[in-house]
């Protein structure tokens, strides 16, 4: 499997998403500078938006092709590997990592699903090395361990529900609440799996508040447009701040491409680049 040598994870908090408000406005251009904001739309309707099961499917294949170079994000429930960010070992659909609580609590869910599984032995040794990167108690059996339990369709489900848990129904939930179609979901999603549903300033909470004092979101009567193009430069300032995150191609020739061109449904054909790798989508899965 192709990992990109610029990987990016998120920290992963398993805390409730915020609910936030601000005032203000801008419309920022692709990375650099601001321009003045259009004038005021109504606000998009959002519909079914990124809970479409198509449109769900999609946004999976995006958030795979930053997250391990692939639109097969089906094939990830089995990876695992530590890429030196200080979480310890990142694995599955969306980079659980051992590190920083979520891989904890996946565990816990299949085990709670499957008793006995082939993981359910270390969840003591994830207690102990949440919060650091420590490998102490998990080493390369608990790698090959992993990679047996992702045969298991019972983990895969688990992988699901915790990912839907606790990154994309809030994700779309709040992007609903804002007043924010099918893309404006998206870009929430993407910002909480890389980022965590915190509310520090480089969490998606924190992240949403800088972007709402400086555009107000549809919700509060303000264009759509305009927020989120400040929610992405809010995005990709929190992922200036590490090293792991300096690859910010996925705003820049992805997510703003996609604004950019007022796709505001997200629908395809969808073309991005990813760490310079060209991807598309040409129709709906």
């Amino acid at each position: 499997m192709h990992k990109s040598p610029h990987a990016t994870r998120r920290v992963a908090l398993l805390a409730a998403t915020a609910l936030l408000a601000a005032g203000g406005t801008s419309l920022a251009l692709a990375g650099t500078g601001t321009a003045a904001v259009p004038a005021v739309t109504a606000p998009h309707a959002a519909g079914a938006g990124l809970a479409d099961p198509h449109k769900k499917e999609m946004a999976m294949e995006l958030v795979s092709s930053a997250e391990n170079s692939t639109l097969d994000w089906k094939s990830q429930y089995k990876y695992i590997e530590d890429i030196g960010d200080g979480r310890g070992y990142t694995a599955g659909i969306i980079g659980f990592c051992s590190g920083t609580g979520d891989m904890l609590e996946l565990v816990r869910h299949y085990t709670d699903m499957k008793p006995g599984n082939v993981l359910a032995k270390y969840l003591p040794a994830l207690e102990d090395v949440n919060g650091s990167d420590s490998h102490a108690g998990l080493g390369s059996a608990f790698v090959s361990a992993w990679r047996t339990a992702a045969g298991d369709t019972v983990f895969q489900q688990a992988q699901n529900d915790e990912r839907d848990g606790v990154y994309f129904d809030p994700a779309v939930n709040q992007g609903k609440a804002d007043g924010i179609g099918t893309l404006g979901q998206f870009i929430y999603y993407d910002a909480i799996v890389m980022h965590g549903p915190g509310d520090d300033p480089v969490s998606f909470g924190g992240i949403r508040r800088t972007a709402m004092k400086k555009a107000r979101t549809p919700a509060q009567g303000g264009d759509e447009t305009a927020y989120l193009n400040a929610f992405l430069d809010a995005r990709r300032a929190a992922m200036k701040t590490e090293d792991a995150h300096d690859d910010t191609s996925r705003v820049d020739t992805e997510q703003r491409l996609f604004l950019q061109a007022g796709n505001l449904d997200l629908d395809p054909p969808l073309h991005w680049r990813t760490y310079g790798d060209p991807y598309q989508i040409l129709t709906l899965p």
